[in-house]
């Protein structure tokens, strides 16, 4: 997996096409990601204890890695994640602006 968790990703389809945000948590095996207020849902929450209220709760659900871009931070534009060796050591590259990510 390309994207990694705190990368600034940008979402090129779906419901919130054309919004971007942080990767909160990234899930390879699912190959899904949790991005801050992007695909948010409603969860109704029942009252647990005598006299404590029920509630409706905002929360992020996962959007599959093929919908998001990862966003270069040096160029500021959304871009493929390439890799580069460098010394013998591998590092993500943008395929834009030919920087280290």
């Amino acid at each position: 997996m390309k994207i990694k968790k705190n990368d600034n990703v940008a979402v090129i389809s779906g419901k919130d096409k054309g919004k971007s945000g942080k990767v909160l948590r990234a899930m390879p095996k699912a190959e899904k990601l949790l991005v801050e207020s992007v695909n948010i849902i409603k969860r109704h929450q029942r009252p647990r204890k005598q006299g404590e209220k029920g509630q409706i709760l905002q929360m992020p659900s996962p959007i599959h890695i093929s919908n998001v871009m990862l966003i270069c931070p040096k160029c500021s534009k959304p871009t493929r994640v390439g890799y580069r060796l460098e010394g013998g050591v591998k590092s993500r590259a943008c395929k834009k602006c030919e920087g280290a990510i």
